[in-house]
Formats: C-alpha cells, sequence, structure tokens
C-alpha cells in the first residue's frame, strides 16, 4: 500500500471513487451507525468489494451545526479503524480532518491521504501535510460547520473559490507539497446556497484548468437535493448518481460517495460509452 497507491490512482485516466466512513454519532447521512470501530471497518470492507478507491475515514463530523471534538477524542475514533483497515486491504486510506495532530498519527497508522474541510489552514496543519508526504485534498469552506450555512454570501462563488483555490495552492507549493499531490475540492453545502452549489458543480472544469489541480466533488445525499427535489436523506440517491455521473463528465477526478456499488456502476457504464 504507502502513499504511491493514491499517487498512482490520480495518474491513472479513470475516475476514481472515495467511499465515505464516518466514525462518529452525529454525521448528516450515516451518523451513529459505524461509530463502532469493527463496524467501521466491516462497512470500510464492504465498500471495497463494491469498488471503492479510496477509503475516507472521518472521526468528526462537518454537517452544518455538528459540534467539535477533542483531538482525544477524534484519535481514538479513527485510529484502530486505520490501523485495522491497514492490515486487511490495499484499498488507500484517506484521513478525513483539519487538525494537524489527527492528520499525524493517521499518516503514522497508515494513511496515505490528508481531506482537509479547512484547507489546510490550521496552526501547523500544512507542515505536517508536507512533511507527511502524501496526497492533500484542500477544500473551501466559508466559515466554520457550526454557522457556516447561516447566511452565506458572495459577490462571485466561482471566482471567490477560485482564488482561494489559488491562494492555498501557491502556499502549499511554498510549504514543500508538490503540485500533483494537490487535489481541490470546492466544498457543496460548506456555506454556500443551492445557487452557489450548481454554479460551481458547473465549473469545476474551469476551477481544474485555471488551478491545474485534479478536483474532488462531494456532493453525496447533500442537502441541496432535498432543496431543489424535496427529498429526506434516505431518498437522495438517484439525484447523488446523476450528479456524480454530471461531475465526473465535466472533469472531476473523485467523487466522494455513501453509495459506492450505485456509483461505480453509473460512473464505469457512463465511461464504457465515453470510451467506446
Amino acid at each position: 500500500m504507502g502513499e504511491n497507491s493514491i499517487r498512482s490512482l490520480l495518474r491513472h485516466d479513470r475516475s476514481l471513487i472515495m467511499g465515505v466512513i464516518n466514525v462518529t454519532p452525529d454525521s448528516f447521512s450515516d451518523g451513529g451507525q459505524f461509530n463502532d470501530s469493527s463496524l467501521a471497518v466491516e462497512q470500510a470492507l464492504l465498500l471495497v468489494e463494491q469498488g471503492a478507491d479510496v477509503l475516507d475515514i472521518g472521526g468528526e463530523s462537518t454537517r452544518p451545526g455538528a459540534e467539535e471534538v477533542t483531538v482525544e477524542q477524534e484519535l481514538k475514533r479513527v485510529i484502530p479503524v486505520i490501523e485495522a483497515l491497514s492490515a486487511q486491504t490495499t484499498v488507500p486510506i484517506s484521513i478525513d480532518t483539519y487538525k494537524p495532530q489527527v492528520m499525524r498519527a493517521a499518516v503514522d497508522a497508515g494513511a496515505s491521504m490528508i481531506n482537509d474541510v479547512n484547507g489546510l489552514r490550521a496552526p501547523g496543519a500544512i507542515e505536517v501535510a508536507a512533511t507527511a508526504n502524501v496526497p492533500v485534498c484542500i477544500m473551501h469552506m466559508q466559515g466554520q460547520p457550526q454557522t457556516m450555512q447561516a447566511k452565506p454570501q458572495y459577490e462571485s462563488v466561482v471566482a471567490q473559490v477560485e482564488a482561494f483555490f489559488k491562494q492555498r495552492v501557491s502556499t502549499a507549493l511554498d510549504a514543500g507539497i508538490k503540485l500533483n499531490d494537490i487535489i481541490l475540492d470546492p466544498g457543496i453545502g460548506f456555506g454556500k446556497t443551492l445557487k452557489h452549489n450548481l454554479e460551481l458543480l458547473k465549473s469545476v472544469a474551469q476551477l481544474r484548468e485555471s488551478t491545474g489541480c485534479q478536483m474532488l466533488i462531494g456532493v453525496s445525499r447533500k442537502s441541496l437535493i432535498d432543496m431543489l427535489l424535496g427529498r429526506v436523506v434516505d431518498q437522495r440517491l438517484p439525484a447523488s448518481l446523476g450528479l456524480a455521473v454530471q461531475a465526473i463528465l465535466n472533469g472531476a477526478k473523485i467523487v466522494r460517495v455513501h453509495d459506492v456499488r450505485e456509483t461505480y456502476d453509473a460512473i464505469r457504464a457512463v465511461e464504457a460509452v465515453c470510451n467506446s
């Protein structure tokens, strides 16, 4: 396994499916289902069977209004899962955290990617990411999870997210992170209205071209589907699949999803047509 596994996947022509494992009691979609580490490992291995290319392990919910957890709580949730998965599968593991202490411990335990909703802005985070020498995903978020959906406002959401990305990429390069190791996520639902989210999803190709970085899109089961169609969480699969396919066709490299098998079938079928 190791860090080169994700680097080599990023060089492949095909798109990648990142399976979500929330080791939390309060995530918006599957909170509490995999709060026990053995259940989380079992679910992760199931996602591998279903076609996940990467497993994203998170120990703190970032849903709107979510409460922060301590470093100790987060480590207790994610490290046993990462250690167990490292011993049982060669599928690379991503750690979903903004805390540098958790990043470091997770990489030491076997994670080969850092996925940071806070864009490596916490004190010490960018230095830890650089010394860890693994690919990183930098996400845009306006505000903090506790308040981000209060009244998000932008002059131009695409232009401002693009400017944020360029600034963070420049800072990451200065810290010693290689451009090929930087993945960008516009943060669908993180301090954005429905209109903002739709504009960003439409602009994936533009953001990729202007930054020179691969793009990750996480839209699975999110509330914008409810805003569009009036669907509760367990009714959002069809729209999640449509948006995942749309993101890939628009140039996204990675889609972060809960429903791996269904996404795998949808994306691989569409890719077969595109490549025929």
